[in-house]
């Protein structure tokens, strides 16, 4: 694998998720913080209009435009269609221009502590993701699968290296000075690992790397209308990352019904009342837990 010339670090892609934007903020004000000898580092607040209204977004949610076909159809003109395009001249044009990993930032009011997000099995984002687990066991790894870049509708779409992180719970338009400093903490991480990666010095580790594998995302009880008439169960609540048994909880109904789980095998739910993802229709996304040796890759 060539060196990695170009990093691009990524904030307010939502416009209301706080730490990402102030940390493009801070490392715009002190840019000796984000760099190393070996290669550019550059950063981009993604969606500066949602971020200065302190909204997800203005049209749509920026995070699901990049779908190659969207890139790529002149007749789409929202105001995050239009971000998404300038976003991709700006990371993803051929020669100077041209980024090599992209580090997306996020947070979210579940209670996801430390995740970094991967889109692909890359072995390079693999080997980076394990490290941040090594010297962060507080790090967990989600891994949302598409079977193509072209069916990628998220910032990564626009690099192979590279994936998002995703830290919580964090209500929306606020900071947590804790969160802050350990999102800072793993910039810095995945720098200190490139730097050493173009140096030679290749980080391996014997251990197995824990993956939550995405599998289904799961709605709330509604009626025929479409309404909500159930809530997540308070036993379910904040359990991000811990395992859901055939016959657990899941939903409290307004009239105090209880909704279990009914499916036959063990899953691990996360994003648990991400908020949201109300208007998704989603109450939680459903993965399974997989063991990956890191010396097979």
């Amino acid at each position: 694998m060539n060196p990695i010339n170009r990093v691009a670090i990524v904030g307010g892609t939502h416009g209301n998720e706080f730490t990402g934007a102030y940390l493009i903020k801070k490392f715009a004000q002190f840019p000796e913080l984000i760099a190393r000898p070996s290669f550019e580092t550059v950063t981009l607040l993604a969606n500066p209009q949602a971020f200065a209204a302190a909204r997800r977004y203005i049209d749509k949610d920026l995070n699901r435009c990049f779908l190659r076909q969207d890139l790529q159809n002149p007749n789409l003109n929202a105001y995050e269609e239009l971000q998404a395009k300038s976003i991709q001249n700006r990371l993803a044009s051929k020669g100077d221009k041209q980024t090599d990993f992209i580090l997306d930032l996020h947070s979210t009011t579940s209670n996801m502590g430390l995740t970094i997000i991967l889109v692909n099995t890359h072995p390079f984002n693999l080997q980076l993701a394990a490290y941040l687990s090594e010297i962060n066991p507080l790090v967990n790894i989600y891994y949302c699968a598409f079977e193509s870049i072209a069916e990628n509708p998220f910032v990564n779409s626009l690099c192979e290296l590279g994936f998002a992180i995703e830290v919580g719970p964090i209500a929306q338009g606020i900071l947590k000075a804790k969160l802050f400093q350990q999102t800072e903490e793993l910039i810095h991480g995945v720098l200190d690992y490139i730097e050493q990666f173009n140096q030679g010095q290749i980080f391996t580790t014997n251990e197995a790397l824990t993956l939550y594998h995405h599998l289904s995302v799961i709605d709330y009880p509604k009626k025929d209308d479409g309404t909500i008439f159930g809530m997540i169960h308070p036993q379910l609540q904040d359990k991000d990352y811990q395992a859901l048994n055939p016959g657990d909880p899941m939903f409290l109904t307004f009239d105090n019904k209880t909704i279990v789980y009914q499916g036959e095998s063990t899953v691990w739910p996360v994003f648990i009342n991400e908020a949201a993802y109300y208007e998704k229709g989603i109450a939680m996304a459903f993965t399974k837990k997989e063991q990956l040796k890191i010396d097979d890759l």
